[in-house]
């Protein structure tokens, strides 16, 4: 069995696209639904810890421009769906958070650690859902900016070449 951290690599095809979880408003989300759009998948471990609040905050005041790039965030960690609803709300955050109790997802995508938790690992997707960027043991302050620069030299030059 390969190493969790060589399970999904730039260029495949997100796992577990049909895998359905809920939002923190019970909503049910599958990445299959999202085709035809720019993701970042951010899995944290923890909701309301110091730097997972950082990390979502970031991603929170970036967000206007994520959505200028066509590109959705959404943020995946084991908690609740009540806990994800709390810190959504205490933040302000405009995107999803999603629930993934059992840990199947992050286990799909290789980030579910033998701690039994997930490690903070970002990926963007294209609209596609082919993995672009694969961000592992991210610093959660900054960690937003450096997605979007990314997500932006993309687009620009995916413009540049005509598209």
């Amino acid at each position: 069995m390969p190493d969790r951290e060589e399970r999904v690599k730039v260029g495949d095809v997100a796992p577990a696209a049909s895998v359905e979880l809920q939002d923190q408003n019970g909503e049910p989300v599958r990445l299959s639904q999202l085709k035809g759009q720019n993701l970042v998948v951010y899995f944290y471990p923890a909701d309301n810890t110091p730097g997972c609040t950082v990390e979502g905050r970031e991603f929170r005041d970036l967000y206007d421009q994520f959505r200028a790039f066509d590109c959705e965030v959404l943020g995946v960690s084991p908690d609740s769906v009540a806990s994800h609803r709390e810190f959504a709300q205490n933040n302000r955050f405009p995107f999803r958070l999603l629930s993934d109790p059992t840990g199947e997802f992050a286990k799909a995508f290789g980030v579910w650690n033998e701690r039994g938790r997930v490690s903070r690992t970002t990926f963007v997707l294209d609209r596609d859902l082919r993995v672009r960027r694969i961000f592992r043991e991210v610093d959660p302050r900054g960690h937003a900016q450096q997605v979007l620069d990314f997500v932006r030299s993309i687009i620009e030059s995916h413009r540049m070449l005509g598209g």
